[in-house]
């Protein structure tokens, strides 16, 4: 049995006894996904229906990253083993962990958004640049422009100049142009 189980199977899956083959199944797929990722958001997805909690998975699939549901203990453990210190169990409700293997925006940006439409989705905090980030801030992160609209602004900035150099060249010529028709006019 992997990680990628439904929500009532994983959730089952995690509860249930397991063989010590099983938990170490669970803690190398854990400790996989911590080593591999950009960014970790930690969620809290209790009273989330099954239905809203496969689309916020398919959603974050298509963005790179995956949510994975597990025992604070168990996550808590491998984020101290890998030097990141996270009070898991500070954290209120059902913990799901996301981690970002790829922009570590735009899962925040789809946890964020996917948030404001189900209220029963609560972002609790999250791991970024090498330090632990509070709600507030993964919200900020998340409201931020994309890369792309970040770039297109930066060219818009870099050519507004330019355009209003040539703006002023064609002025004087067409300045030019209007003093010579107003002489031909006048000899004419």
């Amino acid at each position: 049995m992997g990680l990628l189980l439904s929500v009532e199977t994983q959730i089952f899956y995690y509860i249930m006894p397991k063989t010590k083959d099983q938990k170490q199944q669970i803690l190398n797929q854990l400790t996989e996904n911590v080593a591999s990722q950009k960014a970790i958001v930690f969620v809290d997805y209790k009273g989330l229906k099954v239905g809203d909690m496969t689309v916020l998975r398919k959603q974050l699939k298509e963005a790179g990253s995956k949510l994975i549901v597990t025992k604070k203990t168990l996550l808590s453990k491998i984020l101290k083993d890998k030097g990141i210190d996270a009070n898991l169990k500070g954290m209120d409700g059902q913990l799901g962990a996301i981690f970002a293997h790829e922009d570590p925006v735009v899962p925040m940006k789809t946890v964020h958004t996917f948030g404001k439409q189900n209220e029963n989705l609560k972002i609790l905090g999250g791991y970024f640049e090498n330090e632990m980030q509070s709600p507030a801030n993964i919200t900020q992160i998340a409201n931020l422009p994309s890369r792309d609209e970040l770039r297109a602004k930066l060219v818009g900035t870099m050519a507004a100049p330019m355009s209003g150099f040539a703006t002023v060249l064609q002025g004087n010529i067409k300045g030019l142009v209007m003093a010579l028709h107003a002489i031909k006019e006048k000899k004419a």
